[in-house]
C-alpha cells in the first residue's frame, strides 16, 4: 500500500494522518537538517556572559532559611567543583545566552557527576541512576548534557588529572552518550522504558584496577536502610519512642506547629502514592520530625525526616524536602514546546515527581508529594540502599568507568522523551559532535573558576 493509499485509509476510519507519531526515521532526518542551522561550531562556541553571580546567589537565598546562608556558603566554597554543584541557577542563565538545536526533552536540570548514585529498586535490586529531580523539567536537552561534561572537566582537575587526560576522559563522555541514545533507540519501547544499570553490570565493566572501589560503595549501600538509620541517629525518650538526637545544623528539633498540622500534611501525601504503599504507611504511626540540611546547593531549602513506628516496632525512615520552581523552566528560551503542554503542573511537589519516574528505570515506591502554608514538598525514603562514589578514591581508570557510566544513563533518560530520535539525528554519526560540546565546556568551567574566585572574596 502506498502512502497516499494508507492516507486515504486512515481518513476513511476517521484518522487525522497529521496527529499521526512521527517516525523514528524521520525525527532523525528533522534532526539532521536542524545542523545547518544550529552547527556543531555554534554548540562549541561560549557566548561570554554577564552578571553579579553574588547577587544571584544572594535573591535565591531570600527564600531559604536564614541561618543556614552562612553553611550554604561555607559548603560552596570548598572548591570550585562544590561552588558549581550549588549554582544551577546560574549555569542555566548562562545556557539560556548560548546557542541550543531547537529540541526539548524531559531533562534532570542539574546532571552533575554527583546527582548519580545507587539505589534500591522496588524489587530490592541496586541499581545505578539519576539521583536528584529537583531541577527537572521540558528544556533543551543540550542542557543537561553540558552541565555533566563540565562536571567532568572540574572534578578532573579537582583530582589533579592532566588537561589532556581531562580532555579525554571529558570527551569519551560526551561519545557515550551520543552512542548510548543511538543504541537505546534501537531497542523496543518496553525494552527502552526498563534497560537498567545494576550492581552486576557495574562490577561487569569496570576494570581490575578499580574493581575494590566499586565494590567498597557498593557493600555499603547494602547497608544503608531505615533500621540503620534508626540505630546511628536515633535515641529512645523517655516514653520509649525513637527520636533523633540533635546534631545541630545540620539535624534540628524545631519548634512546634499548629496542631495536626504535621498529621494533615502527612495525610496529604498518603493520598499521592499507590495504594498498596497507603496501605504499609497506615500500619504506622509517625514518632518524631526533625530539620536535616542536605547536600549543597539544597541547603537552607526546608528538608525534614520522619521517623515512622509499625506496631512490631520496625521503623521506616522518609525524608520530606521542599521543591521550587525549576532553574529550567525559569530560564528556558523556548515557550510553547510540545512537552510543555503535555502535561501542566503548576505543583512542584508532584513535577519532581513525575519526571522522576520518568528519568529514572526504577523510582522510590514512597515517592509522593503534599502542599503546606503554600510551600510544595516531595517525599522519599532515606538513605534506602542508597549510596554515592567519592571521586576523590577512584583512580584514573575508576573516574572514567564512573563518568562513562553517567553519560549512558544520561542518554537513557533522555530517551524516554517523544523527540529523543530527533537528538540522535542532530549529533549524528560522527566524533564531531562531541569535539565542539568538550570545547564549550572547557571555556565554561574557565568562567566557573572566575565566578568562583568572585565568590570567595
Amino acid at each position: 500500500m502506498s502512502h497516499v493509499e494508507m492516507e486515504v485509509v486512515m481518513i476513511l476510519y476517521g484518522i487525522n494522518p497529521d496527529q499521526m507519531i512521527p517516525t523514528s526515521q524521520a525525527l532523525r532526518q528533522k534532526g539532521k537538517e536542524a545542523r545547518s542551522i544550529i552547527t556543531f561550531k555554534d554548540q562549541g562556541k561560549f557566548t561570554p556572559v554577564t552578571r553579579d553571580v553574588n547577587k544571584m546567589i544572594n535573591k535565591q537565598n531570600e527564600t531559604r532559611i536564614p541561618e543556614l546562608h552562612d553553611l550554604r556558603r561555607e559548603r560552596m566554597s570548598v572548591s570550585p567543583f562544590t561552588f558549581y554543584r550549588g549554582t544551577a541557577l546560574i549555569m542555566a542563565h548562562d545556557l539560556s545566552q548560548q546557542a541550543i538545536s531547537g529540541s526539548q526533552l524531559i531533562i534532570c536540570g542539574d546532571a552533575h557527576i554527583n546527582n548519580f548514585g545507587l539505589y534500591a529498586s522496588p524489587e530490592r535490586r541496586l541499581v545505578f541512576d539519576l539521583n536528584d529531580f529537583d531541577e527537572a523539567a521540558p528544556g533543551p536537552w543540550e542542557w543537561d548534557l553540558k552541565r555533566l561534561i563540565t562536571s567532568i572537566i572540574l572534578c578532573g582537575e579537582e583530582l589533579g588529572l592532566r588537561d589532556d587526560q581531562v580532555k579525554e576522559i571529558a570527551t569519551k563522555a560526551a561519545m557515550h552518550y551520543r552512542l548510548g541514545l543511538r543504541k537505546v533507540l534501537e531497542l523496543s519501547s518496553m525494552k527502552r522504558y526498563s534497560v537498567s544499570i545494576g550492581e552486576e553490570d557495574i562490577l561487569d565493566k569496570v576494570s581490575s584496577k578499580s574493581e575494590e572501589s566499586f565494590k567498597k560503595v557498593i557493600k555499603k549501600a547494602k547497608k544503608r536502610d531505615s533500621e540503620q538509620v534508626i540505630s546511628k541517629m536515633t535515641q529512645e525518650d523517655s516514653y520509649g519512642r525513637r527520636v533523633f538526637i540533635e546534631n545541630p545544623p545540620v539535624l534540628t528539633h524545631m519548634e512546634p506547629g499548629p496542631a495536626g498540622s504535621v498529621e494533615e500534611s502527612f495525610e496529604a501525601y498518603k493520598k499521592t502514592v499507590r495504594p498498596d504503599i497507603e496501605m504499609l504507611l497506615s500500619q504506622h504511626i509517625l514518632t518524631d520530625l526533625a530539620r536535616r540540611v542536605v547536600g549543597v546547593g539544597s541547603v537552607g531549602t526546608r528538608c525534614f525526616l520522619l521517623v515512622l513506628t509499625c506496631e512490631n516496632s520496625s521503623h521506616l525512615v522518609l525524608q520530606i524536602k521542599e521543591a521550587s520552581q525549576s532553574v529550567v523552566t525559569a530560564y528556558n528560551p523556548i515557550i510553547g514546546s510540545p512537552l510543555q503542554s503535555w502535561r501542566t503542573i503548576s505543583d512542584n511537589g508532584r513535577r519532581v515527581c513525575d519526571y522522576q519516574q520518568i528519568l529514572q528505570a526504577y523510582s522510590d515506591p514512597f515517592l509522593g508529594h503534599f502542599q503546606s502554608k503554600g510551600t510544595d514538598y516531595y517525599v522519599r525514603q532515606f538513605r534506602d540502599m542508597k549510596g554515592s562514589f567519592e571521586m576523590n578514591e577512584l583512580n584514573h581508570d575508576g573516574f572514567l568507568q564512573y563518568v562513562e557510566g553517567c553519560a549512558l544513563l544520561l542518554s537513557r533518560a533522555h530517551a524516554q522523551s517523544p523527540n529523543a530520535n530527533w537528538v540522535a539525528g542532530y549529533m549524528g554519526k560522527t566524533d564531531a559532535f562531541e569535539q565542539e560540546i568538550v570545547k564549550w565546556c572547557i571555556s565554561y568551567s574557565r568562567q566557573v573558576y572566575r565566578d568562583y574566585e568572585v565568590f570567595v572574596k
